[in-house]
């Protein structure tokens, strides 16, 4: 991919995603509990846009290691949403294109998807470690049979430290996701805020088998 365009594009979907982070209008939470609110508001993509936030126990190191959408992750070692996950393309270090792949979902309603992902890490002066990603097509991973080709809009985390809190991290997370494919909207609005719910659960176990 062209390192110029793909620098251009990553850029814009990093200041999406902080303006998504600033702009505390129009969110209404449609699920909360154990430390962790899901909320929703329309999005400018046909579909939502969701906002998952929540404090995960662990250094913000250990937190980022798990969910970072880089080589060496451990995503796909813990989130039962993603089966694989790989680099198809690395631009920089802290910028490659990525496919995941996800089993299918809500009693198999939700078929397989995969995603090729323009993925953008970047760090900011607080500590915070944050990506930012979007869906683009690349020459070296067309379809694939099996697998719906879901559409990523502007999404990504917030990974940051708690001021006098070192062992213990904040986690936001921003998903507008297109599943493609014929799934009624009922099935879709109901499929993310409890998979959101479910990332924060399972994240918070994978950092305690982890890093103990």
């Amino acid at each position: 991919m062209d390192p110029a365009l793909a620098a251009q594009i990553s850029e814009a979907v990093a200041e999406k995603m902080l303006q998504y982070r600033r702009d505390e209008s129009g969110w209404k939470i449609c699920r909360e509990g154990n430390g962790v609110s899901v909320s929703w508001r329309p999005s400018v993509f046909p579909g939502n846009l969701y906002r998952g936030e929540g404090i995960v126990n662990g250094t913000p190191e250990q937190v980022w290691d798990c969910v970072k959408p880089l080589a060496g992750t451990l995503r796909d070692k813990w989130d039962e949403n993603v089966n694989s996950f790989e680099i198809i393309e690395s631009i920089t270090d802290t910028q490659c294109v990525s496919r995941t792949t996800t089993p299918s979902a809500v009693m198999k309603l939700i078929s397989p998807r995969d995603f090729v992902d323009l993925v953008l890490v970047k760090t900011y002066e607080d500590g915070t470690l944050s990506s930012n990603a979007t869906s683009v097509e690349h020459l070296l991973c067309p379809p694939k049979p099996g697998y719906v080709r879901g559409f990523n809009h502007p999404c990504g985390c917030f990974c940051g430290p708690l001021p006098g809190e070192p062992n213990k991290t904040s986690l936001v997370t921003f998903f507008q996701t297109d599943l493609s494919g014929y799934l009624p909207q009922g099935v879709v609005d109901s499929f993310f805020p409890r998979s959101m719910a479910g990332f924060y659960a399972n994240l918070q176990k994978a950092v305690k088998k982890f890093y103990g």
